[in-house]
């Protein structure tokens, strides 16, 4: 908070008295010279930050600087002081160097231009489903039937389990199996993991991983080539109204849909020993847990407990 005019009158007034006997006259008189620009809002910030720059210049001056600010506060003499300086702690250097930045932003700001703001990645935009349903129906119009189901395929495992990239590419036929009543994908590689499908994919995906078998759903035989998917997707450009089809944007379609789900799987959906699918997608109260053994002095039915127990008995 700025300092009111009585505080900034105290100040200023400090500033013009301060004359430490520990650095010489000729830098105490550059600090003065410079601080006022800082607008320090107290005493005591005044105090640190004389301090900071009378320090400066007792290091500088002795080496032929001349004790102007654009030449003291010239970022490279910073940092040759926070890291050269004798008779410094770490803590020391790192306070005097902020202090020493925070003058020179204010004493010489063509020095220090203010930082220009980097680009940040934006989140993908989800496809609607009209767009999803659009690209099915391109893949449908290929030409073949290894094309169809490929492109089906692609389209099924990026919006329906959302998997990019490496993981994309890398799913087998095999990969894909029915479980508890749904559909899993079975992810290999760096972040091994099984991924529930959305029901809406079930039918289409298990007929593109049926047709690929031991092969690769996206087509090709290695998947350490980026360019698997480069045919699948330049096939599926076009029609009115549909973008070049993005793997990023089916991933973020997935996410959109895992949100709207009314209710996310238990843990208990995931039998025990296999691997906990990532993300969320509806699961099928087929497949219950074996019951708990019963431990002594417990009733063997799950979830039940004598209320009446106490603490350090039986149990």
């Amino acid at each position: 908070m700025p300092p009111g005019d009585d505080d900034a009158d105290l100040v200023a007034g400090y500033i013009a008295r301060w004359r430490p006997s520990s650095v010489s006259p000729q830098a105490a008189a550059f600090a003065r010279q410079v601080v006022p620009a800082a607008g320090p809002g107290g005493r005591e910030r005044a105090k640190n930050l004389l301090w900071a720059a009378a320090r400066l210049a007792d290091y500088a001056i002795p080496l032929g600087l001349d004790p102007a600010p654009e030449v003291m506060l010239h970022p490279s003499v910073i940092e040759r002081f926070a890291r050269c300086a004798p008779g410094l702690s770490g803590v020391a250097r790192r306070t005097l160097r902020t202090n020493l930045r925070f003058i020179a932003r204010h004493a010489v700001p063509h020095l220090y231009p203010a930082d220009v703001p980097l680009p940040r990645e934006r989140a993908k935009q989800p496809y609607s489903p009209a767009q999803i349903a659009g690209y099915l129906a391109l893949a449908d119009a290929q030409p073949t039937l290894s094309r169809r189901m490929r492109a089906s395929g692609l389209v099924c495992l990026g919006a329906g389990a959302g998997l990019i990239r490496a993981d994309l590419r890398a799913v087998h036929g095999t990969d894909v199996s029915c479980r508890s009543g749904g559909v899993i994908v079975a992810v290999r590689g760096a972040r091994p993991r099984a991924v529930p499908v959305l029901a809406r994919y079930h039918d289409r995906l298990l007929a593109a991983a049926a047709f690929a078998g031991t092969g690769l759903i996206c087509g090709g035989t290695d998947p350490g080539r980026r360019n698997i998917t480069t045919p699948l997707i330049r096939s599926l450009a076009g029609g009115a109204g549909l973008p070049r089809l993005d793997t990023s944007r089916l991933r973020a379609t997935w996410l959109a849909d895992v949100a709207d789900l009314p209710v996310r799987p238990p843990r208990s959906c995931t039998p025990p020993g296999s691997p906990a699918p990532s993300g969320s997608a509806t699961c099928s109260p087929a497949w219950n847990p074996p019951p708990r053994p019963a431990r002594s002095g417990c009733p063997g039915r799950p979830g039940t407990h004598d209320p009446a127990a106490r603490p350090g008995g039986d149990h």
